[in-house]
């Protein structure tokens, strides 16, 4: 079964969506309910306004789009609760608006060239760079250092972002979204046939794979 995540790797949402569905598989696994799912994450961006090489705090980002600094930290607040309920460390405080296009690129050249593993690996790495560590994602040396975590070599790195490959994959998969009717992320396709939209309940997600691994047995 092939499982393509479209999201966006400064979207609070997206990676609780990523744990909560990483548990429900989890969960599955432990019953037995081996499920041979390949993960891959496809590009969006919720800002692509964002300015590059001009970080600046996520916070005010917010209290720009959502009317006031106090309904940002009410935003921030209700996030980093969701995000504690499912495990995860959110700092968001500290987190640096950036723009995203870079960080999709290399995710690009993750899936392209080391596999889906290795994609996976490295959009964990960018979520805990941008969630918890407040560093700036849009800056090629926190992309190097996530990368490397993944298992990519560094200079393999540099020398892509200073090219354009896979940029215009990129663009055309931000087009693709738009075409495909998804306007909103974590969306969630299974087989390119079935959407499952949202950061749902872990409880949610065991039922949407439960359903789909019988559908698959059965047909």
């Amino acid at each position: 079964m092939n499982v393509e995540i479209w999201s966006d790797v400064v979207c609070p949402w997206c990676y609780i969506g990523k744990k909560r569905f990483e548990t429900a598989l989890a969960n599955l696994a432990a019953e037995g309910i081996d499920l041979n799912i390949n993960i891959s994450f496809r590009p969006f961006q919720l800002d692509p306004t964002a300015p590059r090489n001009a970080p600046s705090p996520v916070v005010d980002g917010y209290a720009k789009k959502f009317g006031g600094v106090e309904k940002a930290h009410q935003i921030i607040n209700h996030v980093t609760s969701a995000a504690h309920d499912s495990g995860i460390e959110f700092h968001m405080e500290n987190a640096i608006r950036a723009n995203t296009l870079q960080a999709h690129r290399l995710l690009y050249l993750a899936l392209i060239h080391h596999g889906h593993e290795t994609q996976i690996a490295l959009k964990q790495a960018l979520l805990e760079a941008y969630f918890t560590n407040g560093q700036d994602i849009g800056h090629s040396d926190v992309l190097v250092e996530c990368a490397q975590r993944a298992g990519i070599e560094p200079e393999v790195i540099r020398q892509y972002l200073s090219s354009d490959e896979g940029l215009e994959e990129v663009l055309a998969d931000f087009s693709l979204a738009g075409e495909l009717g998804i306007t909103a992320v974590p969306t969630f396709v299974f087989d390119g046939k079935w959407t499952v939209p949202g950061a749902q309940d872990v409880a949610v997600f065991e039922n949407v794979l439960r359903r789909l691994a019988t559908r698959t047995l059965t047909s």
